[in-house]
């Protein structure tokens, strides 16, 4: 059973913009924090953003002020918009539902390049 579904990704020239979608079943989507996380080749997985079922928002510090975390209740969808993007943003960009122990999407892979 699908839980958590990312799209958006895709190549980018640097300075641009990308928005993720991560579409969530309801009864994650309204109960737990929906984070995304991403992982460049030769690196760990590291956080990027979170966002609660509240709406409160954390996000990792290399990120704040380039990437925005929101959801769209209705649609059951949690988005992050990356602007202002890098070649280090390159990764493939994961969902993930209940922390690193919990529920993960496929992934969705994002490139960075001129």
């Amino acid at each position: 059973q699908v839980q958590l579904v990312e799209s958006g990704g895709g190549l980018v020239h640097p300075g641009g913009s990308l928005r993720l979608s991560c579409a969530a079943s309801r009864s994650i989507f309204s109960l737990f924090r929906i984070s995304w996380y991403r992982q460049a080749p030769g690196k760990q997985r590291e956080l990027v953003a979170g966002i609660t079922p509240g709406g409160n928002t954390n996000y990792a510090d290399s990120m704040k002020g380039r990437f925005t975390i929101s959801r769209d209740n209705a649609k059951n969808t949690v988005y992050l918009q990356m602007n202002s993007l890098k070649p280090e943003d390159t990764a493939v960009y994961y969902c993930n539902a209940r922390g690193p122990a919990g529920t993960w999407g496929q992934g969705t892979q994002v490139t960075v390049s001129s």
